[in-house]
């Protein structure tokens, strides 16, 4: 997205800045970065001394059930409540003792958007602009949203989807370093969640850095570069969705059908198989190595010349992972 920018008035993180003198050399730090980040409510204790880095230009999701802790770390995050323990920088700054900075570098999209619903769309945005020392060009971020044909049309006038294709513009109007997605898409229908997938993907395009919170598995599994399992205020698991699905103890999933009935005990006689299950005609083998086991059964199937009549296999899902780090299913 080419954006025409007003440029924001340079101050210099105090941590860059120290970094300079020490070393005569620049490396730009991670734009966010957390250590052992508390916050307690009385005596709940809201987030438990969680740690983690976003690089440049990645999408990094914070994945759990609600309750979990998400939205109080990226409040913190933004500046909107304090902590109790811990250091946190977002552009170089602590939103906790250099709010106005840091607010001036991020985007936000909170679960909630209050507009007035007599405003239009160009015209929040503009208003929103006007907010900012430095903002983006209204028309590229109404293409980037594809709400063009909406930009007159008014705030209470469009589909709940749209609404939040609007809020993501606004949170994207200061041309931010750091945007944050805080379960942008809860209560939307398939066809939005699929709308704001596509505006994510542009944002990643773009090489924009993402935080995005969320409770869909499948949204942080196909959007997410990293993702951070978090239950009861403590990240349980953290890297790719790839590298979190590898490093569980997943099973594959193999289902056949066959045109005459075989014993189950038959099935769990093959090799890298681990368990079989009947269900209406299907067999469902799990098996560690699915590879592996598939060989082993056309094997078997060959060798009693049974026919096979269907055949599935599924790999682990980043579900499966969760469900094994946690006991229990995102949305219990």
């Amino acid at each position: 997205m080419k954006t025409s920018v007003i440029e924001r008035p340079t101050i210099e993180p105090a941590a860059e800045s120290e970094a300079m003198s020490k070393t005569g050399n620049y490396t730009a730090p991670a734009p966010v970065v957390v250590r052992n980040l508390i916050k307690r409510y009385g005596e709940v204790t809201a987030v438990a001394g969680i740690s983690f880095e976003v690089s440049r230009g990645e999408i990094f999701g914070l994945l759990g059930p609600n309750g979990a802790g998400k939205t109080t770390t990226v409040e913190i995050l933004e500046g909107l409540r304090s902590r109790d323990g811990g250091e946190v920088t977002v552009c170089g700054f602590d939103p906790a003792s250099h709010s106005n900075e840091v607010k001036e570098r991020i985007g936000v999209t909170l679960q909630a958007t209050a507009i007035d619903d007599d405003i239009e769309v160009r015209e929040v945005l503009t208003l929103f602009g006007s907010f900012y020392s430095r903002h983006a060009d209204v028309g590229e971020l109404l293409k980037m949203v594809a709400l063009e044909e909406k930009a007159r049309s008014r705030f209470d006038t469009l589909s709940g989807g749209q609404q939040q294709r609007l809020a993501i513009a606004l949170a994207l109007i200061n041309d931010p370093e750091v945007i944050i997605l805080d379960e942008p898409t809860t209560g939307l229908d398939a066809q939005g969640r699929r709308e704001l997938h596509q505006v994510i993907e542009r944002l990643k395009a773009e090489g924009k850095t993402v935080i995005l919170t969320t409770h869909y598995i499948e949204e942080a599994e196909k959007l997410c570069d990293r993702v951070a399992i978090i239950d009861y205020g403590k990240i349980i698991a953290i890297g790719s969705p790839r590298e979190l699905i590898a490093a569980s103890r997943g099973q594959s999933r193999i289902e056949l059908r066959t045109t005459e009935p075989v014993t189950i005990a038959e099935l769990r006689r093959i090799p890298f198989v681990e368990s079989v299950v009947e269900n209406n005609g299907a067999y469902l083998l799990r098996s560690p190595d699915a590879p592996r086991a598939l060989i082993e059964l056309i094997k078997w199937m060959e060798a009693g010349n049974i026919e096979l009549a269907d055949l599935h296999i599924t790999r682990p899902t980043l579900e499966d992972t969760f469900i094994e780090l946690t006991g229990k299913r995102i949305r219990e």
